[in-house]
C-alpha cells in the first residue's frame, strides 16, 4: 500500500527472562528472506541481539534478491484503524456513527461528565455493531476539559480491537482539541472540521498540521462571511478551500472532504425550505468538479425541526439519504442503528417528506406538520407492529429479513421446516428469497449498510437452527461426504464480505 520505500530491522527474537535473545542468525535470516522474496522491503538490517554473525547470515540471504517495487500512489483514499479502509470510485455509502458525541448524545454525555469513560465505550461499540464503518469522536463541552477528554477516551477506544478496527474521526471546533485527538490515532484518520471562518492564513496552518499527522480533513462550506446556505456560496468557498489545499499545500484530492453544510428544513421560514435542495445540487457539482474528493455531512441536521418525533426523523433522513447518495454524497454522519428502509416508510408519510425535502409545493410544511402528529412517537424502537406476523411463514421470514428482527426467527424457521420436504429447502427457498429481496433494495440505494449487516444477523440464526436437522439428515443417509474445496475471499469489512459469508453457509449445509 505504501508509496514509500521500506526499512526493515528486526530484534533477533524477544528477551528471555535475562534480557538476553536468543533467535539464531540461521531463523532469523530465514524470516527476513521469505519477506524480502514477498517484495515488502527496499533496505533490511538488524538491532537488538543480533551479532555480526547475524548481519552475515542476512546478506547471504537476501544480497541477491530484488528490492520491493515502490508502487505508483494510490488515487483512492486511503483511511484505517487496525483495519484498513480503501474508498473507491465504486465503495457503497460510508456511515460514519454519530453517537460517540457529547453534544448530540444525552446517554454519551452523562457517562463522559460523570468519568464512565469505560462504560461510553459501549456506545462506540454499539455503533460500530450497527455497522458504522468511521467513529465521529466529539468532546466539546463547556465544562469540561475537552482536550484531556478526548484524549482519555481515544486511548481507551485503542485498548478496544472491536472498537478501534474502523478509522476515528476527531471532531472539534477547537484546533488544539483535534490536534491532541490526532497525537491518538494509531491509524490514518479524519480531522472533523477546518473552515475558511478566521480567514486563509489560520486555514492553511492548520491544513499543514493535518498533513503532517497524515490525516484526511472535512472542509466545512464556512468562510469569513459565514456559513454557505446557497448552492452558489457552496460552490464558490469549496473551490476557494480546494485551491489552498491542493494547489499551494499539496494536499491529496482524495484526502479532502468536503461538507457543503446540512441545516434543518420545515422550520416554518420560507428561506429554509430550499436547503436540502441546495446540498444535494451543491453535492452534485462538487462531485463533477472534483471527482477524487468526498461529499459528507451530519444528516440528523436535516430533520431537526422535528426533534422528539422519531418517526418522522427517520423518514426524513431515509428520503434525504435517497437523493443525497445519487448526487455524490458519499459518506454521512448517522446514527447507525435507526437508519429506515426507504421503500418501507408508509407512503402517505414518504410522499410528504419528498415533498418537503425536495421543496415541491410551498405548503409542504404544513402539511408534514398535520401529518407529522398523526405518527408521533410510532418509533420502530418502541412500537412494534405485529400484523406482519398474521403472513404466511415464507412471508415473515422473508420480512424478518428485510426488517433485520430476529425476536421469532427460531420459531418461523422451525415452523417451516416442519412443512418443507428438508431442511435445505428453507434456506434456498425463503431465506434467501428474503435475501435477494434485501440485496435488490441495497442496489437500489433504499436500504444502507447497517440494515444489510442485521439482515445478515438474522440469516446467520436462522441457518444456526436449521444445521443440526441437515447435518442428522446426512447422517442418516449416509451421505456425508466430501466435494472437494471451495476457496472465497472478499475484503473484510467489504459489503461483499456479507454476502460471501451467506454463499459459504449455504455451500457448506449442501456438503
Amino acid at each position: 500500500v505504501s508509496s514509500h520505500f521500506v526499512s526493515v530491522h528486526p530484534n533477533a527474537g524477544l528477551p528471555n527472562e535475562f534480557g538476553e535473545y536468543d533467535e539464531t542468525s540461521e531463523h532469523m535470516s530465514a524470516n527476513l528472506k521469505e519477506f524480502v522474496e514477498s517484495g515488502y522491503a527496499n533496505i533490511v538490517g538488524s538491532c537488538c541481539g543480533s551479532t555480526p554473525e547475524h548481519t552475515k547470515a542476512i546478506v547471504d540471504a537476501v544480497g541477491g534478491l530484488n528490492p520491493r517495487q515502490r508502487p505508483e500512489g494510490n488515487s483512492n483514499t486511503i483511511l484505517s484503524g487496525l483495519e484498513l479502509m480503501e474508498i473507491r470510485p465504486d465503495s457503497n455509502f460510508i456511515n460514519i456513527g454519530e453517537r460517540a458525541n457529547i453534544t448530540g448524545s444525552a446517554r454519551f454525555r452523562r457517562l463522559i461528565k460523570t468519568g464512565k469513560y469505560e462504560e461510553a465505550l459501549a456506545v462506540s461499540r454499539l455503533q460500530v455493531e450497527d455497522g458504522a464503518q468511521i467513529l465521529d469522536i466529539n468532546m466539546d463541552e463547556g465544562m469540561l476539559d475537552s482536550e484531556e477528554a478526548i484524549t482519555r477516551y481515544l486511548k481507551l477506544v485503542a485498548s478496544e480491537p472491536d472498537i478501534s478496527l474502523v478509522p476515528i474521526m476527531v471532531d472539534s471546533s477547537k484546533f488544539s482539541v483535534i490536534e491532541a485527538g490526532l497525537k491518538c490515532l494509531q491509524g490514518k484518520g479524519i480531522v472533523n472540521s477546518i473552515s475558511l471562518k478566521e480567514g486563509e492564513e489560520p486555514f492553511r496552518q492548520q491544513a499543514k498540521t493535518i498533513r503532517r499527522y497524515g490525516a484526511a480533513v472535512v472542509v466545512m462550506a464556512f468562510d469569513e462571511e459565514g456559513q454557505a446556505d446557497t448552492v452558489e456560496r457552496k460552490i464558490a468557498i469549496c473551490q476557494r478551500s480546494y485551491r489552498i489545499l491542493v494547489d499551494e499545500i499539496g494536499f491529496p484530492p482524495q484526502d479532502i472532504i468536503f461538507d457543503p453544510n446540512i441545516f434543518a428544513i420545515a422550520t416554518g421560514i420560507e428561506e429554509h425550505n430550499n436547503y436540502a435542495v441546495d446540498f444535494i445540487e451543491a453535492a452534485k457539482i462538487l462531485k463533477v468538479q472534483f471527482p477524487k474528493s468526498h461529499i459528507s455531512g451530519g444528516v440528523s441536521n436535516v430533520s431537526f425541526s422535528f426533534r422528539g418525533n422519531d418517526a418522522v426523523r427517520e423518514a426524513i433522513h431515509s428520503v434525504f439519504l435517497y437523493h443525497a447518495v445519487r448526487a455524490g454524497m458519499d459518506m454521512g454522519i448517522v446514527n447507525a442503528g435507526q437508519l429506515g428502509v426507504y421503500a418501507d416508510i408508509d407512503p402517505a408519510l414518504r410522499d410528504a417528506v419528498e415533498d418537503v425535502v425536495l421543496n415541491n409545493d410551498a405548503n409542504a410544511t404544513d402539511q408534514l406538520l398535520a401529518l407529522a402528529d398523526t405518527v408521533r412517537g410510532v418509533s420502530k424502537e418502541r412500537i412494534v407492529d405485529d400484523e406482519w406476523r398474521k403472513l404466511p411463514v415464507n412471508e415473515r421470514l422473508s420480512h424478518a429479513l428485510v426488517q433485520g428482527i430476529d425476536e421469532f426467527v427460531v420459531e418461523d424457521v422451525e415452523e417451516a421446516r416442519q412443512l418443507a420436504h428438508r431442511p435445505i429447502h428453507v434456506i434456498e427457498g425463503p431465506l434467501m428469497d428474503g435475501m435477494n429481496v434485501v440485496g435488490d433494495l441495497f442496489g437500489a440505494g433504499q436500504m444502507f449498510l447497517p440494515q444489510v449487516v442485521k439482515s445478515a444477523r438474522v440469516m446467520k440464526k436462522a441457518v444456526a437452527h436449521l444445521v443440526p436437522f441437515i447435518e442428522q439428515e446426512q447422517l442418516e443417509s449416509g451421505s456425508i461426504k466430501t466435494n472437494g474445496k471451495i476457496v472465497m475471499a472478499t475484503v473484510k469489512g467489504d459489503v461483499h464480505d456479507i454476502g460471501k459469508n451467506i454463499v459459504g453457509v449455504v455451500l457448506q449445509c449442501n456438503n
